[in-house]
């Protein structure tokens, strides 16, 4: 599913739905979103697991920017980081040759 953009006719917002699919989860006990538009804080904004595995939180954003993030998941073992599969693109996140996501408004 990836990410799923709506813009707002009254204000010069985006609602913008991320998703992780069930696949990219595996095993996973909490997911949150973590990105520039919440100074990378990791447990500011969790997500909330439905019925069908997939993980999803819904944010408003300004338009007229790109913002990077990531998805920090947990699970039993510990901690890992995952890209958005659709992510708009992709650039260097200057760590270890790790790629972060990019959401074009």
């Amino acid at each position: 599913m990836g990410l799923q953009k709506r813009f707002l006719k009254s204000k010069p917002v985006g609602k913008v739905t991320f998703r992780l699919p069930k696949e990219a989860a595996t095993n996973a006990t909490a997911v949150n979103l973590v990105g520039e538009f919440n100074n990378w804080d990791k447990i500011d904004l969790p997500m909330t697991r439905l019925k069908n595995g997939e993980f999803k939180v819904t944010i408003d954003l300004p338009v007229g920017r790109e913002y990077q993030f990531r998805y920090l998941i947990s699970n039993p073992e510990g901690t890992t980081w995952e890209n958005d599969w659709a992510a708009d693109k992709y650039t260097p996140s200057g760590i270890n040759g790790a790629e972060n996501s990019v959401l074009v408004l």
